[in-house]
Parts: C-alpha cells; structure tokens; sequence
C-alpha cells in the first residue's frame, strides 16, 4: 500500500487487472459512507448538453466579426504580432487561439473521464467506485459538450499539445493512485476551474458563459474528491511519502506553468497567418516577461494561483518547494485568504440554475410533475 499512499480504507486498491479482488463477497459489505453526500448532490447538478434548455449549443456565433475574448486577453494581439495583421485577421487570430485553448480543455476533459473510469478499475471501497463511476458519466457529458461547441464554432478541434497530452497519458496510465488524485483531481481540475472562472468572466458568447458555468457546477464536486484524500491522508504521511507527493505535486505545477500555454506547441496557428512561430515567440517575449506572467498570478482567477492555492490548502507544499512556488506566488497572502475554490460563487448560481430547471424533470416511471 505505500506504493499508493492512501493511509485511509476508503482509497484501498488492487492491480487494475485483479477484478477478482472486486468479486470477494466482504468487499460488498466495506462500502464507506464518506463520498455519499457528494454522490446525493449529483442530482442537483444534472444537466444534459443535448438538450437546449440547458445550454443551446447550436446558437450561432460569428467568429468572422467577434472576438470570443477582448483583445486585451490576447498576448500576440498586445505585441507587434498585431501591426502584421489587419482587423479580420486579428479576430481569426484571436479565435483560433480560443480554438486551441477549448481544444485544451476538451482534451482535459477526455483525460479526466478516462482516469475517472480508471479508478473504477483499482478503488476496492464500493463508495468510492460508485464516486468515480459517478465523475466519468459527469466528465463524459463534458467531452460531448465541448466537441458539440467546438464543431458548431470550427468543425473540429486542435490535437493536444505535447506537454499536456504527455502529463495526461501518465495520470490516466499511472498505477499509483496518488498521482492520479494529486494529478487530476487536485492540479488539473483546480486548473479547469481557474479557466472555466476566466472564460465565464470575459467571454462574449452568451453560449460558452452558459456552458462553462454548467462545467463548473459539475468540477467543484470533482475538486473535493481529491480534497477528501489529501485530509485523510497527508497527515498520515510519513516524511518520504510526504517527499514523493510534493515533488510529484512540483513536478506537474512546473509542467502546466511552462507549457500550457507554450507557443511553440501550438505553431500550427501562426502558420495560417504566415507568421514564424519563432518570431511570435519573440514578439510576446518583449511584452510579456517573467514579471508580466508574476503579475497575472496576482489575479484571483488566474489558473496557475488557483492550483498553487489547492496544494498549499491540502498541506502539500512544505519548505522544501516552498521556494519553488514563491518565485511565482505570494504564498502568505494565499495563506490568509478564506478556504473557498474559485468558482464557487459562479459553480452555485448555476446549481440554482439546475434546480429550479430540474424541479419538473420527468423521471423514468414518473409522471411529470
């Protein structure tokens, strides 16, 4: 069990090719009661992306005309990237970075669904199995409502970056459960929430607003399932368990830090335009230093504070990569902010949403209400 460092029953795993532990008669009857609220609210958050009462996916948007961010959103549009390019071309920039981006999310979403549904494979806790069979239905509604919005917007998305699809190959292939949880459902959800918070924030289709907040409600119970191991269980570690968490925690942050947004991997963009990747690199560079990027981590829904704040709230960052994160961050004043996730506030106005729209919702052999 050290290799999985759970120290809790409820994360207890197999090999993901022993189902025969998952036939043992006992097993039926350990099923912990620890994830039944998070799997109750799930019928506060239903919601289905085919069905244009929650969210119209067909409406249209003219991309031609409109930016789906402002401009000021845009790195390459503040840099001499711009003066190359006149105002039609600026907004086919500025959406094909979007493209890539919701691509980004699109392809995260696939991850999760699939680590989700790996889970299922190892958890012995029927409780937790039923939670993460519960999360991989959730995240598949996410694939569906993201290739839905990106066919209507583009036809079809963009391959995954190397960075990104690499980390989310070993989070889903990964036969320690912690990294799975630390991976995916810590660093990687608390990075969709921060994005989801931003788009919902900025966007200017009415249609994205809706369905990144619908996401949300769906991410913030996500978040908690890793936050229910990491306070059953870092307390527990001992100091090389403890080390092996951390630095894997580092490693991932460092990751997603330096290559999310890389313009080297999305290349593919800037060719359309007839611009060098290379030379936009450069350009970005002149206005967008390390002191630019530490100042956007000063922004409550910048993406990379919010996973800084998740391993910091979870006890996982000690002096040892304390340096590490405050090359980037204001750790003291992370440790004085109350313990919410961003995106709560957005996350329960669209449970609201879902309740009262839920409310009348047709259950199989029931008559409406």
């Amino acid at each position: 069990m050290a290799k999985h460092i759970t120290h809790d029953k409820v994360y207890d795993t197999v090999a993901r090719d022993n189902f025969p532990a998952m036939l043992e008669v006992a097993r039926y009857g350990r099923r912990s009661a620890a994830f039944d609220a998070i799997i109750a609210a799930t019928h506060d958050h239903f919601w289905d992306p085919l069905d244009p009462s929650y969210v119209d996916l067909d409406q249209p948007f003219d991309l031609t005309t409109a930016m789906l961010v402002p401009a000021e959103q845009i790195i390459e549009l503040n840099s001499s990237v711009a003066e190359r390019l006149d105002e039609g071309q600026r907004i086919a920039l500025a959406n094909e970075i979007q493209r890539w981006n919701l691509s980004a999310i699109l392809h995260g979403e696939q991850g999760a669904l699939s680590l989700s549904a790996s889970l299922c494979h190892i958890l012995l806790d029927p409780g937790a199995q039923e939670y993460a069979a519960n999360q991989a239905r959730e995240e598949a509604r996410h694939v569906t409502a993201f290739s839905r919005y990106i066919a209507n917007r583009w036809g079809t998305p963009l391959p995954v970056g190397e960075a990104l699809g690499g980390l989310l190959n070993e989070l889903v292939l990964a036969p320690e459960v912690y990294k799975k949880l630390v991976g995916m459902q810590m660093l990687v959800e608390g990075l969709a929430m921060g994005a989801f918070a931003s788009l919902h924030a900025c966007t200017t289709d009415p249609v994205l607003k809706r369905l990144v907040q619908l996401v949300m409600t769906d991410e913030a119970f996500h978040h908690r399932f890793g936050k229910i191991w990491a306070e059953r269980t870092i307390p527990k570690l001992s100091a090389k368990e403890h080390a092996l968490v951390e630095d894997w925690a580092a490693r991932c942050f460092e990751t997603l830090l330096f290559n999310l947004s890389n313009i080297r991997q999305r290349h593919v963009i800037y060719s359309a335009f007839g611009l060098d990747w290379q030379w936009v690199r450069d350009a970005c560079r002149e206005v967008w230093g390390e002191a630019e990027r530490r100042n956007s981590l000063k922004v409550g829904t910048n993406i990379f504070r919010v996973l800084v704040k998740t391993l910091l709230g979870a006890g996982i960052i000690t002096d040892r990569t304390r340096p590490l994160y405050a090359a980037w961050v204001d750790l003291r004043e992370l440790e004085g902010e109350a313990d919410f996730m961003v995106g709560d506030a957005i996350a329960a106005e669209g449970i609201e949403f879902l309740r009262a729209r839920n409310a009348g919702r047709r259950r199989i052999g029931q008559e409406p209400i």
